[in-house]
């Protein structure tokens, strides 16, 4: 629920300037608020008035947001902008850089950092002043040569956190992610200069041309083949800033030529199931993506996993996990339907696939513990339990796939279910 505080408005409150101010900061936050949209929201707050602060704030949602998405961002600037006390402030806070440790950071709420940066834009930082007299104090040098690099720091940064310029950057930095995955070996076999197995067919067309001579063995050797990928990405609320950030690394390993897999399957799910496969070849990820959220239309919705789970094992399973294909699972497993119903839509899951690998961003807490019904049901039918939550956990998730036998932290988890 958006906080509102007091619209203490002045007999001239040059709100048509006010709610211009507003739409630019909107823009900076990466929402579509144009000159169209500020003119209607002038018409809109005219006529519906603004002496009441909850009418007000949904007056200009409405008018702003067009987009599920883009709530959050706007809950934010509402509350800093229409006008929370001492909100400069607030803003320079949150993006004065403070060393740990000295001071316990605040936790941030989702977008907030977004919103601020957006307020803030154009608008010099003055440095702090300094008490008389302190000038020509104590000198302290700080040594930075251990620091993270930039790079660095972003890799740990949490995609719930990121500022918008910080996750265009992650964002590039996805795409140039790989998702390397050794090939399998087929029962069929191939003409090889060095295989194991002798081709006695080829040898004696060899030996017939020859007069009946025969000068060399020919050989043959086991075809290697590639797995599908198939993957199914949870874009509901809880989900929504991790979800975004998969589908973009996603719509990179889909696009990249000689990467490894014989194609990429994708789906999202929500309270329904979605097949996203051909969005995610266009080559603009931009366009993909956008096709792909107007495709499915549950964003940011419910979570019913064992429906979804039943929905994929009836209509596309045997259509897309053939041939040793590998599930990778995007979810926080928080789910609505009954354990025992999650728990046998998993299973089939399991049994029809190669491998299923299940990335979940709540693995980012350090006392994280198997508590919720829908994570006891699935953990015990996945090969491997990984975080998903920065950039980081999905190189890690790259090198996870290159062995087969890394489980990550599921036998740590199965245990205190054991002892649980």
């Amino acid at each position: 629920m958006v906080e509102h505080a007091p619209l203490s408005l002045p007999d001239n409150p040059q709100l048509v300037t006010n709610i211009t101010h507003f739409a630019r900061a909107l823009r900076a936050a990466g929402l579509p608020a144009g000159p169209g949209r500020v003119a209607d929201a002038i018409v809109a707050v005219e006529a519906a008035g603004f002496t009441d602060r909850a009418d007000f704030h949904h007056t200009l949602m409405a008018c702003f947001v067009s987009r599920p998405e883009h709530r959050v961002v706007f809950d934010q600037l509402f509350r800093l902008y229409w006008r929370d006390p001492r909100y400069l402030e607030q803003m320079m806070s949150l993006l004065t850089p403070q060393v740990r440790g000295v001071a316990e950071e605040r936790v941030l709420r989702p977008a907030e950092k977004r919103a601020a940066e957006a307020l803030l834009h154009g608008v010099e930082r003055d440095a702090p002043d300094m008490p008389e007299g302190e000038e020509d104090g104590t000198e302290i040098e700080v040594d930075a040569s251990l620091t993270m690099s930039r790079e660095e720091r972003l890799k740990t940064l949490d995609f719930e956190q990121m500022s918008l310029a910080e996750m265009a950057e992650a964002k590039r930095v996805l795409a140039r992610m790989s998702l390397a995955v050794p090939p399998l070996n087929s029962r069929r076999t191939e003409a090889a200069v060095r295989g194991t197995s002798p081709d006695w067919r080829r040898t004696m067309r060899a030996g017939l041309a020859q007069g009946g001579e025969i000068t060399q063995f020919a050989r043959r050797a086991r075809r290697i083949r590639w797995p599908a990928l198939v993957t199914l990405c949870d874009i509901s609320g809880s989900m929504s800033s991790y979800s975004r950030a998969v589908l973009h690394f996603l719509h990179a390993v889909a696009n990249e030529k000689g990467a490894g897999w014989a194609r990429v399957h994708a789906f999202t799910f929500g309270t329904r199931l979605t097949n996203i496969t051909r969005h995610l070849a266009q080559k603009d990820v931009d366009a993909a993506l956008k096709a792909a959220g107007a495709e499915a239309q549950d964003w940011e919705g419910g979570t019913r996993i064992a429906y979804c789970l039943e929905t994929f094992n009836r209509d596309w399973s045997r259509r897309v996990l053939g041939q040793g294909a590998v599930v990778l699972i995007i979810t926080d497993g928080l789910d609505r339907d009954e354990p025992e119903r999650l728990s046998r839509a998993m299973e089939r899951l399991h049994l029809s696939a190669r491998r299923v690998i299940w990335v979940n961003p709540l693995l980012r807490w350090e006392g994280f513990a198997p508590k919720a019904a829908g994570i006891r049901a699935m953990l015990p039918h996945v090969d491997s339990f990984r975080a998903g939550h920065n950039i980081a956990a999905l190189e890690g998730l790259a090198e996870a796939l290159s062995r087969p036998g890394d489980a990550g932290e599921k036998a740590r988890l199965m245990r205190m279910l054991a002892e649980g």
